[in-house]
């Protein structure tokens, strides 16, 4: 009763909120939110008869904390958005990129877009929930099928393996004409995605690697222009490693290519405990990555 209570009131006190980020609420009993709450205009306290009770800035911060408040990762993403940009973010889950970025004026208008149910609904709620519905359009659908030809400038995928990101570009190229920025954060499979830049075009611009709750993340940045130009002579390392991210050289780098070398040590310790023959190719193959991992550790 007192979680059903909640979202209704929470709903109602939403729809008050004003652009300055002020609530409006009638003094007397004629507002519908009255039989639901007590009002100490002079306290700034909202009373429920479920006794719970916030203060109004603490509502505020309730309403705001999903789209306000972003994961570091995403916070990293975002801050790459070219300011003016209409912004497409892919697999927009709950819509608190494209609600942030709106929020904080790094994009013009979004498109958010998800191809699950679940995510999509409430994708839709926190759009309308934060008040935003007149600049961020909630799609759903299949990748860059959500976009009209020639119409999102930036594009955001975040969250994803890189295979499936790459996936995701190669299928909607058609809706990529009017885009000047990819920001693409695979949690695996990096090197993908700098392939699939590279045989279409774009530019890697930038790298981040951060890490949060335990784990490294990367963060591509790509432009128009000229695919090898950042890789230099050996363009192999620079896939694997990130050309950006290996002349960072920073202690999350190190960190992230340690954890890689022993995870393949343990592999090929398990090859050699497993007995079996037929297997000296797999091993030279890690042995020969290994390597290249404990030569560019040398800095």
């Amino acid at each position: 009763m007192e979680s059903d209570l909640f979202e209704s009131v929470f709903h109602l006190i939403q729809k008050r909120k004003n652009p300055d980020g002020s609530f409006s609420f009638a003094h007397d009993r004629k507002d519908p939110i009255s039989p639901f709450c007590n009002f100490s205009i002079e306290l700034g306290i909202i009373e429920w008869e479920s006794n719970y009770s916030k203060t109004l800035f603490e509502l505020r911060e309730l309403i705001n904390m999903n789209h306000e408040k972003l994961s570091m990762r995403l916070e990293r993403v975002a801050i790459h958005i070219p300011k003016g940009s209409i912004l497409a973010d892919i697999g927009s889950d709950h819509a608190y990129l494209p609600c942030y970025a709106v929020t904080n004026g790094l994009c013009d208008s979004a498109i958010a877009g998800e191809v699950v149910e679940g995510p999509y609904q409430s994708a839709r709620k926190q759009v309308a929930m934060t008040g935003l519905g007149d600049k961020i359009e909630v799609r759903k659908g299949d990748g860059l099928e959500v976009l009209n030809p020639d119409e999102a400038t930036c594009i955001t995928i975040a969250g994803m393996g890189g295979t499936l990101i790459s996936s995701i570009l190669e299928s909607g190229k058609a809706k990529l004409g009017k885009a000047d920025r990819l920001i693409l954060q695979p949690n695996v499979g990096a090197a993908n995605v700098r392939s699939w830049l590279i045989e279409n075009g774009w530019e890697l611009c930038g790298e981040e690697i951060l890490e949060e709750d335990g784990k490294i993340y990367e963060i591509l940045i790509a432009k128009k222009g000229d695919p090898l130009r950042p890789y230099g002579v050996n363009k192999q390392t620079g896939l694997t490693f990130g050309p950006f991210l290996r002349e960072q050289f920073s202690d999350i780098f190190i960190k992230k290519w340690q954890l890689e070398k022993k995870h393949l040590e343990r592999i090929i310790e398990q090859l050699d405990e497993s007995g079996r023959s037929g297997l000296e190719t797999k091993r030279n193959e890690l042995k020969s990555q290994i390597s290249v991992i404990e030569e560019v550790l040398k800095g």
